[in-house]
């Protein structure tokens, strides 16, 4: 109810605000690639949903802040997937735009690439960069009126307001630092591979944890673990602890859940866009089901140890079926995972199922020829929000 009542209209108003930003980006190119992140809002909602747990007083600035992050990474993500001639750096450079983000002083803290916070190349101020570098260095287009650089100062500045924000920043930007590294590496067939991807996953891979190197890899790409954390800066007596139980549970159990999942429904566009796929480095689709079954078991065994237990087990079923309903799980493969996936991941996950195909039903429906006629692309609409 608190979702529905007061948090999803407060971040559709989010989404509103970013989507007439994006249509004034002077660069053709810019504009419609911003405008393509933000054309299916789902992970930018979901992102919104971590506010559930944060007291109401500070709900609307969490949800501000967590609906400019996601918007900022599904942007850069789509940024990086462009070509360049350094690829990795083009990645690495972009995706410093979250690093500045989740800084919690005006100085910011470097990263971790041994630059500090106030170099920058030249010309890195202005619409195109701030302290923390001229993120569109390595990218053919940079015109973008300055609308990266308020994604990261309207996270920066409602995440400084946050009571605890400061406790849980090394945290956040701990797992920041992972989604770098794994967008620098996580390269398509055609801009050199996964061979960079492979070895930074290796050495990020817990000891005794039996995860495949790719398992960790998607762990390191997802942003759920600094979602969780955010909405954590708004308790305002934290305890300490409670940092390290969120980052057990999202590193890598939960994240790396959340991104196979997501190349689950991608494996169709990565083949047609000549992306590698994590799921392709199973050696059949009866393994990938079961491994992605053995990690549903353990990040439900890690939420069940969290405060508000309840709530990140809400918050688990609905990202799972968020994917597990998607129009594309119906391979053999996906629907192998969804059994596997839907068998580990508790009571919830139905109920929360039933919804979105409900939702996902509801806007396939034909639309009135009245609504189509008002050219305000409703059917456009009603796809993105699928």
């Amino acid at each position: 109810m608190s979702y529905s009542v007061t948090i999803f209209p407060s971040a559709a108003r989010e989404l509103g605000r970013w989507r007439a930003k994006a249509s004034s980006i002077p660069n053709a190119v810019l504009r419609r690639l911003a405008l393509d992140a933000l054309r299916k809002p789902g992970n930018m909602l979901g992102a919104a949903l971590f506010a559930v747990l944060a007291p109401r007083n500070e709900r609307a600035r969490a949800v501000r802040a967590l609906v400019a992050l996601q918007g900022g990474y599904n942007y850069l993500d789509v940024l990086a997937e462009q070509p360049s001639p350094d690829p990795v750096g083009n990645g690495r450079q972009l995706h410093r735009a979250l690093l500045a983000a989740l800084a919690s002083s005006p100085e910011g803290e470097g990263d971790p690439y041994g630059l500090p916070a106030h170099a920058h190349a030249p010309g890195a101020t202005g619409e195109a960069g701030d302290a923390y570098g001229d993120y569109y260095a390595h990218h053919p287009h940079r015109q973008d009126g300055g609308y990266l650089l308020e994604m990261v100062e309207t996270t920066r500045t409602c995440l400084r307001a946050l009571p605890s924000y400061a406790l849980v920043a090394p945290a956040a930007r701990a797992a920041a630092s992972r989604i770098v590294h794994f967008q620098s590496f996580n390269l398509g067939v055609h801009q050199g591979g996964h061979d960079g991807l492979q070895s930074w996953a290796r050495e990020q891979t817990p000891a005794n944890s039996e995860l495949r190197w790719w398992e960790t890899a998607a762990a390191g790409g997802s942003s759920l673990a600094i979602h969780a954390l955010i909405a954590l800066a708004a308790q305002p007596e934290l305890d300490p602890a409670e940092v390290t139980t969120i980052e057990r549970a999202y590193f890598p159990w939960i994240g790396a859940l959340h991104t196979l999942l997501d190349s689950m429904v991608d494996v169709a566009e990565d083949r047609r866009d000549g992306q590698r796929n994590l799921l392709s480095y199973y050696a059949s689709p009866a393994v990938a089901a079961a491994r992605m079954g053995w990690i549903a078991v353990r990040a439900q065994a890690h939420v069940r140890t969290l405060a508000h237990a309840d709530a990140h087990e809400m918050i688990l079923a609905t990202m799972a079926s968020y994917y597990l309903s998607a129009p594309q799980v119906s391979t053999p493969q996906a629907r192998a995972i969804g059994h596997s996936v839907t068998d580990a991941a508790g009571p919830m996950i139905q109920p929360a199922f039933a919804l979105f195909k409900a939702a996902r039903a509801a806007a396939s429906l034909p639309i009135a020829p009245r609504l189509r006629a008002s050219g305000r692309g409703v059917r456009a609409s009603a796809r993105g929000a699928a």
